[in-house]
């Protein structure tokens, strides 16, 4: 049997993360001076999906904008604790995703949106409409542009500011990530293992790319929730953003 095909469709960025020693506070402000020892950098977002379902041994694509490298996420890490002081994320301008692409040949469709201009709801509603496994996971609040989605994957945040945009049939969609207490899909809480969690970035990835990988092998939804419970639990144990 051959390995699924699946295309992503998002915004990328270079996740970086400046590893310090913070050993004393600036003389002018109370605030610690921070020397840094390491930078770790890695493709993020959508290339961090990408990532994740390679590693879970499925083809896949990538559409995203050409100047994703340009676009950078740096932590500013504490090397002992592995305190997080800081983000600072470069400004650039994401452009428009172009028309013309046909998605149809694939076995499913991520659509990674990071809503910063890559993808507009008009876009996401029409490629919903040119597939019937097209797996959604956006920080836009919904509304009835993502109806034709299959699935639609936020977090706890994002469905509270959505709530009042969404009818009967998204929310029959929707699963809702509650970070350490697992997930919610259709009214039933799906829990996951209790570990120490070293860093959540990239986790919601993760997620997106174990329950699409684990839904063409399995068909079942429930089943892809637990194994993507799993697999988000796994990388929350690591520092960084890594793959499953």
């Amino acid at each position: 049997m051959s390995a699924p095909k699946i295309l992503i469709i998002g915004e990328s960025c270079l996740d970086e993360f400046a590893y310090c020693q913070a050993t004393r506070l600036a003389p002018d402000w109370p605030v610690p001076i921070l020397e840094v020892d390491s930078v770790i950098s890695n493709p993020g977002m959508a290339s961090n999906v990408l990532m994740n379902i390679r590693a879970m041994g499925a083809e896949t694509e990538l559409v995203t904008n050409n100047n994703w490298k340009e676009f950078k996420k740096r932590r500013y890490v504490h090397s002992k604790t592995n305190h997080t002081f800081m983000r600072v994320d470069t400004t650039v301008k994401i452009e428009s995703l172009n028309d013309g692409l046909d998605i149809t040949s694939f076995d499913a469709v991520v659509i990674s949106d990071y809503n910063k201009g890559f993808l507009s709801t008009e876009k996401i509603w029409e490629l919903c409409n040119q597939h019937s496994r097209v797996f959604l996971d956006t920080k836009k609040p919904l509304g009835e542009w993502a109806t034709k989605a299959f699935i639609v994957k936020i977090n706890d945040f994002e469905y509270s500011n959505s709530l009042p945009f969404v009818s009967g049939p998204i929310r029959k969609k929707v699963i809702r990530t509650l970070g350490e207490r697992g997930c919610e899909y259709q009214g039933k809480l799906f829990p996951t293992e209790t570990v120490s969690v070293s860093d959540t970035s990239g986790a919601g990835d993760t997620f997106i790319a174990a329950l699409v990988c684990s839904f063409l092998a399995n068909n079942n939804i429930e089943l892809a929730i637990r194994e993507a419970n799993k697999a988000a639990t796994s990388v929350v144990k690591k520092r960084g953003v890594v793959s499953v």
